[in-house]
C-alpha cells in the first residue's frame, strides 16, 4: 500500500513490530490493552495490527480498516519469498537465504528484522506466520512455500479450519506470473499461481530433479532442505549441494549432546506443537525413548500424540501447566509415564538411569513454554543446564 509516512496510523500492540512501524510512522497512534479507556475506541482509520493480538481481541473487533506490515511495506517494486507451514518454517527460511544471499535477498517477517526496520532491499525471504496472514489482505508473494499444516495456534485462531485458511490465504492473491509449492493435499485450491504439488520429501525431489544422495540431512530437515533447494532452483537454475549441506541447524532444535556419563540426549524445546514431537519421535524411533512433555498445549487435542507414542518404547515425564491433563491421557493410552511438574525434577530422574546405547534421553514437549519459561530457548538452556549439573 502506498501510505504517506506523515500519515496517521493507529497500530495496534507495543511490541517489537508496532515499536518499528511508529518509528517510521511518527505520527502514528499505538493502542494496547493496557492504555485507558481503550474500550471506549472505535475507529475506521487503517490499523495495523500486531501478529501477537489475536481476532478475538476487543481492539481488532473495533477496526474497521485492518491490514498487516506486509501490507504497508510489501508492493511490487520488491521481489518476496514467504515461507509458512506448521514446523519447519525457521530452517527452511534459513537454508534459502543461505542459498539467495548472493543473489542479494535479505531475511526477516517472523525470524530477524521485523520489515520496517528493512532498508534498501528489493529481494526478501519472509517467514511467515499464521497471525501476520490473518490480517494480510493486499500483499502477496512472488514465491510462496507452504510446508505440511497440521494443528496449532488454536486459542488464537479459534479452530483448526480458521488456521489452516490464513495458511492458504496469499494463494487468493497470486498472479500467473508467480509460483507456489505447497502440499498434495491442497490440489484443488483457487489461486491463479503456478502450482507444484508435492506428497513427501521423495516426490518434491523428483520433480526438481535433486539428487537426494547429495544432501547431507535427515528428517525432519531434510524436507526443508529439498524445499529450500527448489526455490533456488526455480531463481538461479542451479542446484547447490555444497552450500547447503554448509548449513548449520539453530539450537534447541533436535540438538544432541552428551553427558559424562556418555548419555545421549536431545534438546529439542523448540517442538512446541504435537506434529513437532512425532517428527521428532520417528528419529529415534530405534531407541528406548525417555521423554519429557509438556507446557501451554494450546488448546489442541493430544489423542494424535498418544496415539503415535504407543508405537514406541517410551517412558513420559509430565511437566508444566496441561501435566494433568497429560496424565489422563497417559492412563487412558497405557503409557509409561510420571507427573513432575517441572523440568529439574525430570531430568533428575532421568539422569538416574544407567547408560544404554539404545536409549536416548529427550525434550521434545510438543508445548509452548510461557507457562513456566520466558521461551522455548529459555527452556532449552534450562534443560542442558540440568542435564549437565546432574551428570557430572
Amino acid at each position: 500500500m502506498n501510505i504517506d509516512k506523515n500519515e496517521k496510523l493507529r497500530i495496534l500492540g507495543k511490541g517489537k513490530t508496532a515499536l518499528s512501524i511508529k518509528e517510521k510512522y511518527q505520527e502514528a497512534s499505538l493502542f494496547d490493552d493496557n492504555d485507558k479507556n481503550i474500550y471506549d475506541i472505535t475507529s475506521e482509520e487503517i490499523t495495523v495490527v500486531s501478529p501477537g493480538i489475536p481476532p478475538h481481541n476487543y481492539l481488532v473487533k473495533n477496526s474497521k480498516n485492518i491490514i498487516s506490515d506486509y501490507d504497508l511495506f510489501l508492493n511490487d517494486s520488491i521481489y518476496s519469498i514467504w515461507i509458512s507451514g506448521t514446523n519447519g518454517k525457521t530452517t527452511t527460511t534459513q537454508m534459502l537465504y543461505q542459498l539467495l544471499k548472493e543473489e542479494g535477498f535479505g531475511c526477516g517477517g517472523n525470524i530477524g528484522t521485523p520489515l520496517a526496520k528493512i532498508k534498501d532491499i528489493d529481494k526478501l525471504i519472509l517467514e511467515t506466520s499464521s497471525f501476520t496472514l490473518h490480517y494480510t489482505n493486499n500483499a502477496k508473494p512472488n514465491i510462496y512455500i507452504l510446508l505440511p499444516i497440521s494443528e496449532d495456534h488454536i486459542y488464537w485462531h479459534g479452530d483448526f479450519k480458521s488456521y489452516e485458511d490464513a495458511k492458504l490465504k496469499p494463494l487468493r492473491n497470486m498472479l500467473k506470473s508467480d509460483i507456489a509449492i505447497i502440499p498434495f493435499k491442497y490440489k484443488n485450491i483457487n489461486t491463479n499461481a503456478q502450482v507444484y504439488y508435492y506428497k513427501d520429501t521423495i516426490d518434491l525431489a523428483k520433480q526438481f530433479e535433486i539428487n537426494l544422495g547429495l544432501v547431507s540431512f535427515k528428517e525432519p530437515f531434510l524436507q526443508d532442505a529439498i524445499l529450500a533447494l527448489a526455490v533456488a532452483k526455480i531463481y538461479t537454475n542451479k542446484i547447490d549441494y555444497k552450500n547447503i549441506n554448509r548449513f548449520k541447524q539453530d539450537a534447541h532444535k533436535l540438538e544432541e549432546f552428551k553427558d559424562a556419563k556418555n548419555k545421549l540426549w536431545v534438546d529439542d524445546s523448540k517442538a512446541t506443537n504435537i506434529d513437532a514431537t512425532i517428527n521428532a519421535l520417528k528419529v529415534y524411533k530405534d531407541k528406548y525413548i525417555y521423554l519429557i512433555l509438556g507446557g501451554d498445549d494450546k488448546g489442541v487435542e493430544l489423542e494424535s500424540l498418544f496415539e503415535e507414542l504407543k508405537k514406541y518404547e517410551v517412558f513420559c515425564y509430565f511437566i508444566g501447566s496441561n501435566s494433568k491433563r497429560l496424565e489422563e491421557y497417559a492412563l487412558k493410552y497405557d503409557i509409561n509415564s510420571t507427573k513432575t511438574d517441572k523440568i529439574e525434577k525430570a531430568v533428575e530422574l532421568m539422569s538416574k538411569i544407567k547408560p544404554s546405547d539404545n536409549s536416548v534421553f529427550m525434550l521434545s514437549p510438543a508445548a509452548a513454554s510461557l507457562d513456566q519459561f520466558e521461551s522455548y530457548k529459555h527452556r532449552g538452556d534450562q534443560f542442558k543446564i540440568f542435564v549437565n549439573s546432574f551428570n557430572n
